[in-house]
C-alpha cells in the first residue's frame, strides 16, 4: 500500500508541521509568562476558536478510525452506536461545564476541584484517572498514526510515531493551551476543507446513492437495522460499553474541563454544544467510506484502515497526500490537548505556587515535565507488539466511565460522602476493570456487559449510600489525607 517514498513521506511531515508551527507562532505568543496564561489561555478563549478546538480534540483516532472500520465491518448499527454518543455527550458535558465554572471561576483542574469539594485522597484517584486516559489516549493516536503513514510511506512505524509525538510536543511547550487551541483551529479548518472534497468524490466514483445502500448492512449485509438481530449483537457486544465510556469521556478528560475554564465564562454551553456539531460531520464522513466499500463487496485485509482503502481505490494516488494531511491534523489535534491535559495538572495539583517565592517558573517548568513524560510513556505504549487502536479506545473509555457519576453527583448534590466518592471509586477500579478486560480478552459478552456497568454503578453507588462524615473533625482529617 506504500504510496510515497520515504523522502516524500518525511517531505510531507515537515511540510504539515510547518504549517502548524506557524501558526501557533503567530497566533498563540505572549500566553507563556504566567501561570493562568499557560495552562489556561488568561481564561479569554473565544466562542469560535473554543469550538473548533473542542471538535479537533474529540477527534481521536477512533473517530478517524473506528467510523469507517464499524461501518464496513457492522454497518448502520455500528455507525450509530458510535456516533450517537459521541455526539451527545458533548451537549450533555456542555451543562457541567458551566457548573463548575459558577462553583470554581478560578480552577484550573477537575482533580483541583474535588481536592477542594472532599480531599487529597479523592483528588489522587482523579489524578491517576484523568493522567491514564491522556497516556493511553495519546498513544491510540500515535498507534493509529504510525500505522497509516507507516503504510503509505514504508518509514518505519516506530519513527512516525516520534515524529508525530515531536510535532504536538514542540507548539506545546512553547504555548501552553492558547498553542493548543490555536493548532486546532487550523487543523479543524483543514479537516473540513479535505474531507468535504474527497469523501464526496469517493461516494461519486464509487457508485452514488445506491452504493452506500447497499453497504449499510456492513459487508456481511447483517446491520442495516438497530432492532434486528444484528443491532442487538451489535449493542451487547459493542454499543454499550462505547455508549458508557464515550458519555462519560469529556467527564473523564482533563482537556475539557481545561476548556471549560478557559473560555470566556459566558459563552461555555453554546460552544461546546457547538464543538459537538462540528465534530458530528467528520466520524458521519468518514463512515460514508465505509458503506462504499462494502457496499461494493471489497474484501478489506486491515479493516482499521478502512477509510484509507475506499480512497486509494477509487480516487487517483496524488489525493493520498491530502487525505494524509486530514488525517495527521486529526491526531496531532488530540496530541497537543493531551499535552496541555496534562501540564495542567503537574502544574496546579502537582505543584502549588502559593508555597514558595520562585515556585511560578519552577511549577511552568514541571508542567513542561510532565509533557515530556507522556510522551515517553506514550511511545512506549504505542510500540507494543500487536497493539490495537480497539483494544485502547475500550480500555479508556472504562477507565474514565469510574469516575463519571461521582463527578456528576458532586456537581449536581451538595454534602456527598467524601468516603463514598474515595471507596466508590476505588471499588470501579477494583471490580469493573477486570472483569471488563475479562470480556473483552475472552470474547465474552455477558462479561463485557456486566464489566461496563459495574466500572460506572459502583462508583455511583457507593457515593450515594455511604453516610457522609459529621464531624467537623473527622472532615478535615480527610481532606489533609
Amino acid at each position: 500500500m506504500e504510496l510515497f517514498t520515504q523522502r516524500e513521506g518525511i517531505l510531507l511531515i515537515v511540510i504539515y508541521a510547518v504549517i502548524i508551527y506557524l501558526a501557533t507562532f503567530l497566533f498563540a505568543r505572549g500566553h507563556t509568562r504566567s501561570k493562568e496564561g499557560f495552562l489556561v489561555g488568561d481564561r479569554g478563549i473565544g466562542s469560535w476558536q473554543g469550538s473548533f478546538s473542542i471538535a479537533a480534540s474529540w477527534i481521536w483516532a477512533p473517530a478517524l478510525f473506528l467510523g469507517a472500520q464499524k461501518a464496513y465491518e457492522q454497518g448502520l448499527a455500528g455507525v450509530f452506536w458510535f456516533v450517537a454518543p459521541n455526539v451527545g455527550c458533548l451537549i450533555l458535558f456542555s451543562f457541567f461545564a458551566v457548573r463548575i465554572r459558577a462553583k470554581m471561576p478560578e480552577g484550573f483542574t477537575l482533580s483541583g476541584f474535588m481536592r477542594e469539594t472532599y480531599s487529597k485522597r479523592v483528588q489522587r484517584l482523579y489524578i491517576v484517572q484523568l493522567v491514564g486516559l491522556s497516556t493511553c489516549s495519546f498513544a491510540v493516536q500515535l498507534l493509529a498514526g504510525g500505522s497509516i503513514i507507516s503504510a503509505l510511506t514504508g518509514l518505519p512505524f516506530i519513527w512516525v510515531t516520534i515524529l508525530m509525538a515531536m510535532i504536538a510536543l514542540g507548539y506545546s511547550l512553547t504555548s501552553g493551551l492558547k498553542g493548543s487551541v490555536v493548532a486546532d483551529y487550523v487543523q479543524m479548518g483543514l479537516i473540513l476543507l479535505i474531507g468535504f472534497t474527497l469523501i464526496p468524490w469517493v461516494v461519486v466514483k464509487a457508485g452514488g446513492w445506491h452504493t452506500i445502500q447497499n453497504g449499510l448492512g456492513g459487508i456481511s449485509g447483517q446491520y442495516s437495522s438497530l432492532f434486528g438481530v444484528g443491532g442487538t449483537e451489535v449493542f451487547l457486544t459493542f454499543g454499550l460499553s462505547t455508549t458508557i465510556g464515550l458519555l462519560s469521556g469529556p467527564f473523564g478528560d482533563q482537556a475539557f474541563w481545561q476548556r471549560a475554564f478557559s473560555l470566556e465564562q459566558r459563552s461555555i454551553k453554546k460552544t461546546f454544544i457547538r464543538g459537538a456539531v462540528i465534530f458530528a460531520t467528520v466520524p458521519l464522513m468518514m463512515s460514508l467510506l465505509g458503506f462504499v466499500v462494502a457496499g461494493n463487496g471489497i474484501m478489506v485485509e486491515d479493516t482499521q484502515l478502512t477509510n484509507l482503502q475506499a480512497v486509494i481505490t477509487y480516487l487517483p494516488q496524488w489525493t493520498a497526500v491530502p487525505f494524509t494531511i486530514m488525517i495527521l491534523c486529526g491526531l496531532v489535534s488530540t496530541l497537543d490537548s493531551c499535552l496541555s491535559a496534562v501540564s495542567s495538572i503537574a502544574g496546579h495539583d502537582l505543584f502549588s505556587d502559593s508555597k514558595k517565592p520562585n515556585s511560578l517558573e519552577n511549577g511552568l517548568f514541571i508542567s513542561r515535565i510532565a509533557m515530556l513524560l507522556l510522551c515517553m510513556t506514550a511511545l512506549i505504549i504505542a510500540n507494543l507488539p500487536h497493539m490495537q487502536i480497539l483494544y485502547l479506545f475500550l480500555f479508556y473509555g472504562t477507565i474514565r466511565a469510574t469516575t463519571l457519576l461521582p463527578t456528576v453527583i458532586t456537581l449536581l448534590k451538595p454534602n456527598v460522602s467524601e468516603k463514598g466518592v474515595f471507596y466508590g471509586i476505588i471499588a470501579s477500579f477494583l471490580v469493573g476493570l477486570p472483569i471488563f478486560a475479562y470480556g473483552n480478552f475472552g470474547h465474552h459478552t455477558a462479561w463485557i456487559v456486566i464489566g461496563s456497568l459495574a466500572s460506572v454503578l459502583l462508583s455511583g453507588v457507593f457515593t450515594l449510600l455511604l453516610p457522609k462524615d459529621v464531624k467537623g473533625e473527622d472532615v478535615q482529617h480527610v481532606k489533609s489525607l
